[in-house]
């Protein structure tokens, strides 16, 4: 067996797409200042009957998204100056650090399946305009990586 369920996804990639919207929610709800999100991330965790692998996986990209938050900020409005990141609505802008988190800083995951992973997030929670936005900043940033 492949590890590939009904649905056409393998188990790692079910993990990771889980692991993923826990980030953004718990990304998001920090938006409103009353958590830290690794404190948010954990309630979600302790809500939700999911996998060890999710868990840390969800764990680690939170963890990328808090410490490198000014980096990932600065290099959102390098690559996208006429959006800037306090101006963003703040799912778009909460999408726009997970994706930048992952991409760059994630090595568990090869960058073009993040940056479709997160288009797909852009569209599902903000709608067609995020997921454009989300789309060229993560392609310019990708093809702008040192390395690559």
């Amino acid at each position: 067996m492949s590890g590939t369920k009904a649905g056409g996804r393998s188990d790692v990639a079910r993990t990771a797409h889980a692991g993923r919207r826990l980030v953004l929610a718990a990304v998001f709800e920090a938006e409103f200042g009353q958590r830290t999100p690794e404190a948010i991330l954990e309630r979600h965790l302790a809500e939700v009957e999911g996998d060890q692998g999710t868990a840390e996986f969800a764990r680690a990209l939170v963890a990328i998204v808090v410490a490198r938050r000014a980096e990932i900020d600065a290099l959102i409005e390098r690559t996208a100056p006429r959006y800037p990141v306090v101006q963003l609505a703040r799912m778009d802008r909460s999408l726009l650090r997970c994706a930048v988190g992952e991409v760059l800083h994630s090595a568990s995951t090869p960058a073009r399946v993040a940056i479709a992973e997160w288009v797909d997030l852009a569209r599902t929670y903000s709608g067609d305009p995020a997921r454009r936005l989300m789309n060229g900043v993560l392609g310019k940033i990708d093809r702008d990586r040192p390395g690559d």
